[in-house]
């Protein structure tokens, strides 16, 4: 069983790059991944992300509702240290098809006795991107297995043309 701190430290990873090697110190990182966990409707099908260049910060990922990607520019602009930001946030099409593909690759994902404890927290750790009918699997699994269960799970959904599977594994299994 996972702890808190583990679970914190997963789902955190699933949202934010950081450049290594970069000037800016860990504070300001912390916050500026603070800040996006924060947003109000901040949820399982978007995906932000964020590299640190001194004081630049350049947002990236996508959203599956335009005032997201303006909301996350707004709270970062905010982050002490934050000389500029750099909105490079993809708004993903107003569609009925996706949103029906979204929920059922949700429920084949969360749903799965395998996988659903990554539904648990605040912030589930596998993201779901849809967009014109393919699905990207973004965020933080435990095993390989995991991995692997989740890009079936989403394989299986009707109307899904591909699925790319980004999900990171925490650990060897």
């Amino acid at each position: 069983m996972r702890s808190r701190f583990q679970k914190t430290i997963l789902a955190l990873a699933a949202i934010a790059v950081v450049a290594p090697g970069m000037a800016w110190g860990a504070v300001q990182s912390e916050a500026v991944r603070h800040e996006l966990v924060m947003l109000p409707f901040y949820n399982v099908f978007d995906n932000l992300a964020f590299r640190v260049d001194g004081g630049t910060v350049t947002l990236l990922g996508q959203v599956s509702r335009p005032t997201l990607k303006s909301d996350a520019e707004a709270v970062v602009r905010k982050v002490a240290g934050v000389r500029e930001v750099r909105n490079e946030i993809e708004v993903l099409p107003l569609s009925g098809f996706d949103n029906r593909i979204r929920l059922g690759v949700a429920h084949a994902v969360y749903g799965n006795s395998v996988l659903n404890r990554y539904a648990l927290g605040a912030q589930p750790s596998i993201h779901i991107i849809v967009k014109n009918g393919d699905v990207t699997l973004e965020g933080v699994v435990a095993t390989e297995m995991d991995r692997n269960v989740a890009n079936l799970a989403a394989h299986g959904v009707p109307g899904v043309f591909s699925v790319t599977n980004n999900l990171l594994v925490s650990k060897k299994s």
